[in-house]
């Protein structure tokens, strides 16, 4: 059996009903492509998301097909099956199923090299995302994208919904000089786009050629580089829908995003990974709990609903993470709780709760200031409260980047409201 730690759950599942799903994903209409693949040699990027709706296994549906050879799998974050740890490298491996070499883009490259590619013809994306800046499945996929266009390769998307809808845009714009494998792009936090519609934004923004610095890389006769792309897209999916409405099966993306309440909190709440309170990693409840032995829950969740963020309030909480920070120590904070979801800010909630974490417990809080202004994408944030200053003079500067944005946005839109 495939992926046999993650497989025996989901079969469990898909067992207990045929799936009624109203959306197709990509991967589910790769029949009506054939021709994308038929006389190929196949590489495909994937994990343990991968599946279509009737639970077969992208590997498998595509050697269903007459005259394609799939001859390599490259794994993103989390490795293949989904199971490593954040940051965690992984290394190179072969697939105990098929007998595939899998190259890892989370190891000690991010980007395919011209000789694992020396016997593919297409390249073929199909990862689960989660609709927010800093997931590295994208810039795995952009990468892929980029060695394709390097080597003459197409590149295949497969695409599936954002998660979290693809109506709403917000938080700050990614600044240059703050480009990493959590933001190369300038892009908003939460930017509204499935994958394949990023895919056709960031080959015809000409953002292959820049990577991940200002100096603009091109091929050996001066042309900046882009892919030879195609999506293949979902029928059935609209931007207004969160993936609880799509009738799919949530597989929940990497070991700290088990659902779509999560998600949807986590544009905002991974802000507290830059500092050193718990995110609440390591509990069953990740990103929608946080805290820290030092905390006064009582005090911190009377000073957070006095803010009346919309879309949540705040409950307290105690709990000991498994893993990560203070590691079976006993944390004291507080859990959001989702009132409306349609209403939620969670960039502006996540920036608001570290400037009251930081004005409440001074003696205590510390900042990664490094990885805090790379999420953030700038490090105006980090400085404005550090000093204590007015916050909301920041949200009005994003507003107008997110409409900027968003004109740019709407050219690669493949899918209506």
């Amino acid at each position: 059996m495939r992926l046999v730690n993650v497989t025996c759950i989901l079969l469990t599942a898909w067992l207990a009903g045929t799936c009624s799903a109203s959306v197709r994903t990509g991967l589910d209409n790769i029949g009506e492509h054939k021709d994308l693949f038929q006389g190929k040699r196949v590489g495909i990027i994937a994990n343990h998301t991968s599946y279509n709706s009737e639970g077969k296994y992208i590997v498998d549906v595509l050697r269903a097909m007459e005259g394609v050879r799939v001859v390599a799998l490259f794994s993103p974050e989390h490795g293949l099956r989904g199971l490593e740890e954040a940051g965690k490298k992984v290394g190179n491996e072969t697939d105990p199923v098929s007998g595939l070499p899998v190259y890892s883009l989370f190891g000690s490259i991010s980007k395919p090299t011209p000789q694992m590619l020396a016997n593919v013809d297409v390249l073929v994306f199909d990862i689960q995302d989660v609709g927010a800046r800093f997931y590295t499945y994208l810039y795995t996929m952009s990468l892929v994208m980029e060695a394709a266009a390097e080597t003459g390769k197409r590149f295949v998307v497969l695409d599936r919904p954002n998660p979290i809808n693809g109506l709403q845009v917000e938080g700050k714009v990614l600044e240059p000089k703050f480009a990493t494998f959590v933001g190369l792009y300038p892009i908003p936090v939460r930017y509204g786009l499935t994958v394949g519609e990023l895919a056709r934004m960031v080959n015809s923004e000409g953002w292959l050629a820049k990577g991940t610095g200002s100096q603009t890389r091109s091929n050996a006769f001066g042309v900046p580089v882009k892919a030879d792309l195609t999506v293949v897209p979902m029928t059935g999916w609209q931007r207004r829908m969160w993936f609880d409405q799509t009738g799919l099966r949530f597989i929940k993306p990497s070991p700290n995003m088990p659902d779509v309440q999560t998600a949807a909190l986590y544009p905002g709440l991974c802000l507290l990974e830059g500092t050193n309170l718990s995110e609440g990693r390591g509990t069953p409840k990740p990103f929608r709990q946080f805290g820290a032995p030092w905390i006064d829950p009582n005090a911190l969740a009377a000073k957070l609903n006095s803010l009346s963020l919309p879309g949540l309030r705040f409950a307290t909480t105690s709990f000991i993470p498994t893993s990560s920070k203070f590691q079976n120590q006993k944390c004291h904070g507080v859990e959001i709780l989702i009132t409306d979801r349609t209403r939620l800010e969670p960039f502006w909630t996540g920036v608001l709760i570290v400037n009251e974490l930081h004005r409440l417990y001074p003696a205590h809080f510390k900042w990664s200031e490094k990885h805090f202004d790379r999420l953030c994408g700038t490090a105006m944030i980090r400085e404005v409260i550090t000093a204590q200053n007015p916050l909301q003079s920041l949200k009005t500067a994003w507003a107008a980047e997110c409409k900027a944005f968003d004109q740019t946005r709407r050219k690669y839109l493949l899918y209506s409201e």
